[in-house]
């Protein structure tokens, strides 16, 4: 890796391991299975990810020093353990496992994050961002659609900047059932209607396998950090 990067030559953080883990687990979920699986998963999964925030995080410092890096679950990473009460798939444990870094948000609500995602079959990074509840008090309330109706042309700037490069796609509210939508929302009814936004490059696993795969997601973070800051950031 170049000196630019800020972090040291290294090996491949990620290794074949950890996508087989998440294909057998969706095999296999189950509390037994994971019982006797557990040094497993902490072999190859939670370990490769520390090791990724580890290399990430003298970055993300410089990109945004606000930026929460304490490396507990739920604040840098995604729990494996599936919330079932309210949730229709019922199975134990998500096949995936994401790293994020968002800067932290007044009252603890709801804020933007960039991540980047391993899953069975597929590697994702990019931005993204969901209502919170109470929807008034949410962030896309007080901080994206705010800054939206001021600047009615920045969603399409940012379309015209990094469509070629990201995929775009966002929730909107319809009788009360969340309902994808493909593209940019850059009209300030999308905006009204606007539940959650995801901005993300999805890749091949064997992008993760690569040892240039710290610096490639560096890379995606600081072209979508004006997205997290126009969204999420007082």
């Amino acid at each position: 890796m170049g000196k630019d990067s800020g972090m040291a030559d290294m090996k491949a953080i990620f290794k074949k391991d950890t996508f087989q883990f998440f294909r057998e687990l969706g095999r296999n979920n189950c509390l037994e299975w994971m019982a006797e699986n557990r040094e497993r998963y902490r072999c190859c999964v939670v370990q490769p990810f520390r090791l990724l925030l580890e290399e990430l995080t003298p970055a993300m410092s410089r990109l945004d020093g606000r930026f929460d890096l304490c490396g507990k679950s739920g604040k840098n990473f995604s729990r494996i353990n599936r919330d079932i009460r309210f949730a229709k798939d019922k199975t134990l444990y998500k096949t995936h496992m994401y790293i994020k870094f968002a800067v932290p948000a007044p009252g603890n609500r709801e804020t933007g994050q960039l991540y980047a995602g391993l899953s069975r079959e597929t590697v994702t990074a990019g931005f993204r961002i969901y209502m919170d509840a109470p929807k008034r008090d949410s962030t896309i309330v007080l901080v994206a659609q705010t800054r939206m109706m001021a600047n009615p042309k920045w969603a399409k700037q940012q379309q015209k900047k990094l469509g070629g490069k990201y995929d775009s796609y966002w929730y909107a509210n319809q009788k009360g059932k969340w309902t994808q939508q493909e593209g940019w929302p850059t009209e300030a009814e999308h905006w009204r209607r606007l539940q959650a936004w995801v901005v993300r490059r999805k890749m091949k696993p064997s992008a993760a396998l690569q040892a240039s795969f710290p610096a490639e997601l560096l890379k995606i973070y600081k072209e979508l950090y004006p997205i997290l800051e126009f969204t999420s950031i007082p």
